[in-house]
């Protein structure tokens, strides 16, 4: 038995050192933007849906993001990802550019997707958004054990259910969800500010779900005061404004969100902590409906709801912008964040996880 053990912990270490860190990336932000088309993204505000009975005022709309062509619509739409990213970094799931990428999950719905995105593989049994304790070991959890990085990984997100899908419990993560307050010593006057505001501001997405301005401040904030080695910030309102039918809102969401992005691509890069030794995931949990009815849900029973994309951006990702003819997955997300910082967490998982993507590293 005491070999047994001893075994299993040379192959945690092992495995946990097993990529040498010939990397320059140090540390890892990832965004995700909840239920986010990819044909927003790459074709920007769709003429379809603006003419349609889910855009209240048409006039604003058109104003703002309206353009002959899909290039200009899509950089008015997302400023920050069709200026920075397309030049510095790359961007995958274009699919008229031949690039797909997809869930591996069969549901194609928030909790199944982000189980993927951070356990690397499409577990079955996580096919609820009900508050279950997700038994897998997920990737922030790992990174949160590896010398260097314990106590330097959090999470922000406007949906309250992270604590459930990232294992709080077990994994003794620090993870800030829906209204929670904030709890870590010695935090700064902002964040204390913070803690209150939220209490005052309005609760348009109900009284658990976060107002993802809110989620962007506290992220902001505590990556400026704490400096952590991993910073997941989840973002939640487009998934709202589609379900709720309203494409200007999704629209406003979208743009506002590309904001925030940007600010945390700023913040990095003038930081010597951060600067040349950070890179930014940016991804989606599910896609949607490619239909003037189907855009608003997602799910087995909706059509192409499985397409999504993510973008990637750092100082060991060659700077080719949008990626052509090439597949990939989200359960490939979890091995490739590990391969950027210089572990192994296939290998330490205890699960099936899904191969690092070849084109993110040099």
């Amino acid at each position: 038995m005491k070999k047994n053990i001893l075994l299993m912990l040379a192959i945690t270490l092992a495995a946990s050192s097993l990529f040498a860190q010939t990397n320059k990336t140090k540390n890892v932000i990832i965004v995700t933007l909840d239920g986010l088309r990819w044909q927003e993204l790459y074709r920007g505000a769709d003429s379809m849906l603006v003419n349609s009975k889910y855009t209240s005022d048409k006039d604003v709309v058109l104003k703002s993001f309206d353009a002959p062509a899909s290039q200009q619509r899509r950089k008015m739409l997302f400023p920050f990802f069709w200026s920075t990213i397309v030049q510095q970094g790359q961007l995958y799931g274009n699919r008229d550019m031949g690039s797909k990428d997809e869930v591996s999950n069969p549901y194609h719905f928030s909790y199944p997707g982000y189980n993927e995105i951070f356990t690397g593989f499409p577990d079955k049994r996580m096919n609820t958004n009900d508050p279950i304790t997700n038994p897998n070991m997920n990737l922030l959890e790992f990174l949160n054990k590896q010398k260097g990085f314990e106590n330097k990984v959090a999470a922000f997100s406007s949906w309250e259910r992270f604590p459930q899908i990232l294992n709080v419990k077990r994994s003794g993560l620090l993870v800030n969800s829906g209204y929670a307050d904030l709890d870590v010593p010695g935090m700064n006057s902002q964040l204390k500010y913070l803690n209150e505001l939220q209490h005052e501001a309005p609760q348009y997405l109900g009284d658990s779900t976060r107002i993802d301005f809110l989620t962007f401040e506290f992220g902001k904030q505590y990556l400026k005061q704490f400096k952590p080695r991993v910073l997941y910030i989840a973002f939640d309102e487009t998934d709202d404004m589609a379900h709720a039918g309203n494409y200007q809102f999704y629209l406003d969401r979208a743009h506002q969100e590309d904001g925030f992005i940007k600010q945390l691509w700023t913040i990095i890069q003038s930081d010597p902590i951060y600067k040349d030794k950070t890179t930014l995931i940016i991804t989606c949990d599910h896609g949607r409906g490619d239909t003037l009815e189907g855009w608003r849900s997602h799910g087995t029973d909706v059509p192409n709801s499985e397409q999504t994309w993510f973008a990637v951006i750092g100082p060991d990702t060659k700077p080719t912008g949008e990626m052509k003819n090439t597949s990939t997955s989200h359960q490939q997300l979890a091995q490739t964040i590990s391969k950027l910082l210089g572990f192994d967490f296939k290998a330490a998982a205890g699960h099936e996880v899904g191969n690092a993507i070849p084109g993110v590293t040099k």
